[in-house]
């Protein structure tokens, strides 16, 4: 018998005055869009920074790059190293 995996999400949650409460999909990413416009805005482009992974594929890492490039910041690490 398999164990009992706890469940699992199925719609996205936003806090809103303290609380969760479920989301669309466009309300909870247009959220997530507003909070980087708005750390961007009060402390410039090179507050934001992603780690991508270097299992991904190239084209995956690609759009990180490209997506944290187009915010304005150069801070992308792909642990490569490893």
């Amino acid at each position: 018998m398999k164990p009992q995996r706890p469940a699992r999400l199925t719609h996205p949650w936003v806090r809103e005055n303290g609380q969760l409460r479920p989301a669309t999909w466009s309300e909870a990413l247009d959220r997530a869009a507003a909070g980087i416009r708005s750390g961007v805005a009060a402390h410039g482009p090179s507050t934001f920074g992603i780690f991508s992974c270097s299992k991904a594929t190239n084209e995956v890492n690609y759009a990180a790059q490209k997506f944290v490039r187009s915010i304005g910041s150069n801070n992308i690490d792909s642990c490569n190293r490893t």
